[in-house]
């Protein structure tokens, strides 16, 4: 049986630092078969680093790896964590965007050679992908840097469970779903139950709580690079969970949502926008509007449009925007930059003084923001790359709220953010909006769409349904994803 049976992968004692930033303090993990770990924790608590020791990305400083119950720490790299079996699915995703999809299958399947590997590269990839997502119009012939996002996350999840002369024992899912849609996300967490039930092991990291009490059998939290707590799901409750990551649990507080009277008495709408034939999509000052639908309806190419009608003065827009990203490491980041200046970007106009940038002023900024959003490290001049996934998206958000602009425009924007810097940046969010600021925020999560006046439901590239917010429940957005509306 399962039980009887040594860890798949375990870790004894590992630690590693990063300069001054000790990421993981002598941390002990078990990766056993027929088991999903959740693994919890705030944004630089560890994970990510923890993950890639598993992968074989990183390297601990001290401590063991087990695989069987045998250490096999000396020259355990990202060849050797293959050849056990264990695959991941990182953060930020690891896909060559100038290879096809099935090119980027056989990267990960050396086996695939000789003549005919792309047809059977792309048979392989493409066969996982209608078992995992039914229905999810990829290609294998299809480059990968011109697909969305989510689908990209659909390639890279699929690659992780295709199996050709080595086994799949142990897959680490790293924010899976971030970019999924709620009936997609559904998809992958019923097929980590089926591949858990048949032997495999898996751990889950996700900042939607509600999928690791789902699909976790054990949860472990981390704080501060240090497992502080590991438990069956079934002894924790959201509220318990959020407590052991170190956040005071608090109600969420809805007031302050523009609604129809205040449309009514405002006359001039500050955002006017059409998709295709559908209906028009307006927003007034003080508005935070909901985008919604399943993943890839048109969402991110109407905000896009909206921002570049912004940017050139054009159409129904009337005011400037600034744009947080859902897809940091595309169009987000700047890799070669610092943490301040990434912050500092979209401020350069309020920043310069002469034609230069005012350095003292730039500082100031970057420190406040540093101290507002609480971006974890020890000195903003840092490299961006420095922070974990989750910090690089507070700093994208502290962008673009830092700046003068009167639109704000959020293209999924919570990827990898944890649950206490949600709530700080939902609380940000309502009083910009208090003060005349106008949001346009697509979301993924259907939680989110609470803090939204009303909703806009995509579909097939245009507006199906638009729902005030106490109507503007999971099953009335499903109900108008797949049906017309009435």
């Amino acid at each position: 049986m399962a039980a009887d049976r040594p860890p798949t992968v375990a870790l004894d004692g590992v630690e590693r630092s990063f300069g001054a930033v000790r990421a993981l303090a002598s941390v002990d993990l078990a990766c056993a078969p027929g088991r999903c770990l959740g693994l919890v924790g705030h944004n630089g608590a560890g994970k990510s680093t923890l993950m890639g020791v598993l992968a074989g990305t990183v390297a601990p400083d001290r401590g063991r790896v087990l695989v069987d119950g045998t250490d096999a720490t000396v020259g355990y790299d990202v060849l050797a964590a293959q050849r056990h079996g264990v695959r991941c699915v990182f953060q930020e995703l690891s896909l060559c965007p100038n290879l096809t999809v099935a090119e980027n299958a056989r990267v990960a399947h050396p086996a695939l050679g000789g003549l005919g590997w792309r047809r059977r590269a792309g048979q392989l990839i493409g066969d996982r992908l209608d078992e995992l997502f039914p229905g999810h119009g990829i290609r294998p012939d299809e480059l990968v840097g011109d697909l969305p996002i989510g689908r990209r996350q659909l390639v890279e999840i699929a690659r992780a469970f295709t199996v050709t002369d080595r086994p799949v024992r142990l897959v680490i899912l790293d924010e899976p779903t971030s970019a999924l849609d709620a009936v997609v996300a559904d998809q992958l967490l019923a097929h980590v139950r089926r591949f858990v039930a048949g032997g495999g092991s898996c751990i889950l990291i996700s900042h939607i709580l509600g999928e690791i009490l789902v699909a976790a059998d054990e949860i472990m939290v981390m704080r501060d690079g240090r497992a502080v707590v590991t438990r069956p799901a079934s002894e924790f409750t959201r509220d318990s969970l959020v407590a052991a990551m170190g956040t005071v649990t608090q109600p969420e507080r809805q007031e302050n949502h523009f609604d129809a009277a205040d449309r009514a008495a405002t006359a001039q709408p500050r955002i006017r926008a059409r998709a295709a034939d559908g209906p028009e999509l307006t927003a007034y000052p003080g508005e935070v509007v909901g985008l919604a639908g399943l993943a890839g309806q048109g969402q991110s190419e109407m905000l896009r449009r909206i921002f570049d009608a912004a940017r050139r003065g054009r159409g129904e827009v009337h005011g400037s925007a600034a744009l947080v990203a859902g897809d940091r490491q595309t169009e987000g980041i700047f890799p070669l930059w610092s943490i301040a200046r990434n912050v500092s970007i979209g401020s350069l106009s309020a920043l310069t003084r002469l034609g230069l940038i005012d350095g003292a002023a730039e500082d100031r900024l970057a420190a406040d923001w540093h101290r507002r959003i609480g971006i974890r490290t020890p000195d903003m001049d840092d490299n961006i790359l420095t922070l974990s996934g989750g910090n690089q998206q507070k700093a994208l958000f502290a962008r673009a709220l830092g700046t003068t602009a009167p639109i704000v425009l959020m293209d999924d924007p919570m990827r990898g953010v944890d649950v206490g810097t949600k709530r700080e940046v939902y609380a940000m969010i309502r009083a910009e909006a208090q003060s005349g600021r106008t949001f346009l925020w697509y979301s993924t999560e259907m939680d989110e769409l609470q803090h939204c006046g009303h909703v806009y439901v995509f579909r097939d590239g245009r507006i199906v349904a638009d729902l005030p917010r106490h109507e503007a429940t999971e099953e009335a957005v499903l109900h108008a994803s797949f049906r017309e509306s009435a």
